[in-house]
């Protein structure tokens, strides 16, 4: 009979490497982030980079999310084949091949928006739905950047120039602004990351407000992520946050926020080989966990995790700790917390939710691998 876990089994029963998602953790980092941020009126865009999951989307939006972000154009696809349609596109769209999938997605789906920072990857996207004979025009954000320069135009005249350029254009409409202060996201400290991002936020609403100044029509300020969407939810201009990492998080965002959020989602692992009195083998290595924001960490404290390959990571622990029932054996189970929930997403197919212990559902990491 082929390995297929079921609803109602057992997390004990599953295979290795396996991601799991604590479903009273998630609900309640779900509830936390509604509490704090629906009062302040602005809506609440999840990024959809985190999950890669369309039953995750709805589920916010359920709570009271108000669609959601998605960071390229083949998750877009795969969110709106299955359904979920009210998305903004944050990273900027460049190339023929990419240019022409956005047309034939917006043919279908009006509801899609997307960002500009250069009149050149303005242009392209406007000819190429002149020559699609689509008659709307596609709802664009100018992307500013606020001090992350990784993309966006830069503030003051520059921003004011390309929102003046792509006014011209018949296919485009200008409808906001995005300015996202990734950056800042992990700052250590509440006081110095609330400062550095209200600072951030100043150079945002100043360009809104010149913009608007110069005659256009701003309807969408969109920024923020986990670490911060609470400092830019205070902001008069700013309309919509975009936290994404605060349904799970990871040991980087724990790090820097502190215990706001649970660490929800885990990958469970098993020993398959003691390699010393205080040293095991497991079978999670580079293909289940990142390492480009450190180590995962075990869940059960006093273990220290290495990588030792694709395939394979160490647990260790202080010698003499056997005792205190640190030692593992052959067989044994870990759960191992990520450091970068985002990336390690992208290594599984498969998310088991469990309460208690016992899978009650299972979905589908509908957009992994979608990076174009």
């Amino acid at each position: 009979m082929p390995y297929s876990p079921k609803i109602g089994d057992a997390i004990a029963s599953l295979d290795t490497p396996s991601m799991i998602v604590d479903l009273d953790l998630m609900k309640s980092n779900l509830k936390k982030a509604m509490t704090q941020l629906l009062p302040t009126g602005k809506n609440i865009r999840p990024h959809l980079k985190t999950t890669k999951s369309a039953i995750l989307a709805h589920k916010m939006v359920q709570a009271g999310a108000k669609g959601g972000c998605v960071a390229k154009l083949s998750e877009a696809e795969v969110m709106c084949r299955l359904g979920f349609t009210d998305l903004l596109i944050t990273c900027e769209i460049v190339g023929a091949a990419k240019v022409q999938r956005l047309v034939e997605l917006y043919k279908k789906h009006k509801s899609i928006r997307i960002v500009v920072d250069s009149a050149e990857g303005a242009l392209a996207i406007d000819q190429a739905l002149a020559a699609a004979g689509v008659p709307e025009p596609m709802p664009t954000l100018i992307d500013l950047d606020v001090g992350l320069r990784r993309t966006g135009v830069q503030p003051g005249f520059p921003a004011l120039e390309l929102a003046r350029y792509v006014a011209t254009l018949n296919h485009l409409k200008i409808v906001g602004v995005q300015g996202y202060e990734g950056h800042l996201q992990h700052v250590h400290g509440y006081e110095d990351r609330k400062r550095q991002c209200l600072e951030s936020m100043w150079i945002l609403t100043q360009t809104v407000n010149s913009l608007e100044l110069h005659g256009h029509q701003i309807d969408v300020v969109t920024t923020g992520g986990t670490g911060t969407a609470e400092f830019c939810a205070t902001v008069r201009r700013v309309t919509e946050v975009q936290p994404g990492s605060f349904l799970f998080m990871d040991t980087d965002y724990r790090n820097a926020v502190g215990a706001k959020y649970a660490n929800s989602l885990t990958i469970l692992a098993t020993v398959i080989s003691k390699q010393g009195s205080n040293v095991v083998t497991i079978d999670a290595g580079l293909k289940s966990l990142t390492t480009d924001s450190g180590l995962a960490e075990c869940k059960t404290p006093g273990y220290t995790y290495g990588v030792l390959g694709d395939e394979h990571g160490t647990l260790t622990w202080e010698e003499g700790e056997a005792g205190k029932g640190k030692e593992l054996r052959i067989g044994d189970r870990v759960e191992m917390v990520p450091s970068h929930i985002d990336p390690t997403i992208n290594l599984h197919d498969v998310y088991y939710a469990h309460r208690n212990g016992v899978i009650e559902e299972i979905w589908p990491v509908d957009a992994r691998g979608c990076v174009q």
